[in-house]
């Protein structure tokens, strides 16, 4: 095995290391899972909210302070190393389900999730950072499927749980327990199991060989801060096509967490009829991503992308026309599926661009944009659906996600080395 002072790259060479790291995100993707299901429940039935756009003020929260998060996580990972992000992060959590089962109004539940952005924002992108260190470039997109499937599944299986938990005891305290266990063994993991891997990213530096057809000249290892945040942000047209992309996805996601339950519910549907509803997104989304990550490096990023986000605009026209829990199953499996397609690629494009010296900032900046999303999902939407209903909020972003997918085709080029020379040579 791998040990600090000689690292050395690859999936089976790292393979402890690798699941221990997959572990501790299905352990992320849990603390979010947990609440999906019942805080827009909470907000309704306790708190008794009505207008949409105040109810998913949790959501917004929740995305801004982890884009934020996703930035520092990005840059502290780069200056002094994963783990102890990857700790801090999880020191954040702590309070969290402790703040949701006591809460007396609906500002607890907002800060709460502050909290968890916070956390998720420096532990995800931490463990997204490190598993890309630990397996060098040549299985990217098989990382980061194995990476999101952890995640999302957990996601979907913490959804079911929470739903089956309310519907036997109640909305609290039950579903949020889970939430206090998933902590105490995330905490366990990450303080005395997973090693540094910034020695990982150093190597793999070291190797580093620069495209044969130049496009990458460019994105030399010497970059400013500034100088990365623009290049992912606006200017290098892979890396910005990521960024927008990844944006309209968690829109998507965002718009679905807070509006799904309450869409669901206008058909009588149970908690855990709409628990189930809500899992069958994250679930084929995560089960999804075992496939879709590895076949990205078999047949290259551009056109996996391109589908996905089409499929997701398709996906939300289902759901926006459908009144019925058949109607809306059919519709989150294919936005899941959709959502697998585009989700490990778009991450796999920026291993694939970024400079091993400075990955783990651009992986923060496009985390920036992309969790961004949340927050613009859920006020866009909450807006819409106040004045025009629930359904118009997902008319509304099919409608986006097809211009998204539009924008990914006419502008991002083949990042994958393999596929993009195999491309030139049909040419």
């Amino acid at each position: 095995m791998p040990t600090a002072q000689s690292p050395v790259l690859g999936l089976r060479e790292n393979a402890a290391q690798f699941t221990l790291l997959v572990a501790v995100n299905a352990l992320v993707g849990g603390m979010v899972g947990q609440q999906q299901t019942v805080l827009p429940l909470l907000a309704t039935d306790e708190f008794g909210l009505t207008g949409y756009t105040f109810i998913f003020t949790y959501v917004a929260a929740f995305g801004l302070t982890k884009a934020a998060a996703n930035y520092f996580a990005g840059t502290w990972s780069d200056r002094f190393g994963r783990k102890p992000v990857l700790l801090v992060g999880w020191l954040f959590a702590i309070p969290v389900p402790l703040m949701l089962i006591l809460a007396p109004n609906w500002w607890w539940i907002v800060a709460a999730n502050v909290l968890l952005g916070i956390n998720q924002g420096l532990t995800w992108s931490t463990t997204v950072v490190m598993k890309i260190d630990l397996v060098g470039p040549a299985r990217r997109g098989l990382a980061m499927g194995l990476n999101e499937a952890a995640g999302y599944g957990a996601v979907a299986v913490s959804s079911l749980l929470a739903g089956y938990l309310a519907d036997q005891y109640g909305l609290r305290p039950a579903p949020f327990l889970l939430g206090l266990a998933y902590i105490a063994l995330a905490l366990l993991l990450s303080g005395v199991f997973v090693r540094e891997t910034r020695d990982h990213a150093r190597l793999e530096a070291a190797q580093h060989i620069r495209r044969a057809d130049g496009l990458h000249d460019h994105l030399h290892e010497n970059l400013t801060d500034r100088q990365i945040a623009v290049q992912t942000s606006f200017t290098e047209p892979a890396l910005s096509s990521a960024s927008q992309a990844g944006l309209v996805n968690n829109l998507n996601f965002g718009l679905s967490w807070g509006l799904f339950p309450l869409l669901f519910a206008t058909a009588d549907l149970s908690p855990g009829q709409i628990g189930l509803l809500f899992a069958l997104y994250p679930g084929v989304w995560g089960a999804g991503q075992l496939v879709t990550g590895a076949l990205s490096d078999r047949i290259g990023r551009k056109h996996l992308i391109t589908a996905g986000m089409s499929l997701q605009a398709v996906a939300l026209a289902l759901i926006a026309a459908s009144g019925s829990f058949t109607g809306w199953a059919a519709g989150t499996v294919l936005l899941g599926a959709g959502t697998a397609m585009v989700y490990p690629t778009l991450l796999a494009v920026i291993g694939d661009v970024a400079h091993p010296a400075w990955r783990g900032r651009a992986v923060g900046i496009y985390r920036v944009w992309r969790d961004s999303g949340y927050a613009v999902g859920a006020i866009l939407g909450g807006i819409v659906a106040d004045l025009m209903g629930l359904h118009a909020a997902v008319w509304m972003a099919a409608a986006v996600s097809a211009v998204a997918a539009s924008a990914v085709a006419l502008r991002m080029y083949e990042t994958h080395p393999r596929s993009a020379r195999a491309s030139r040579g049909r040419g």
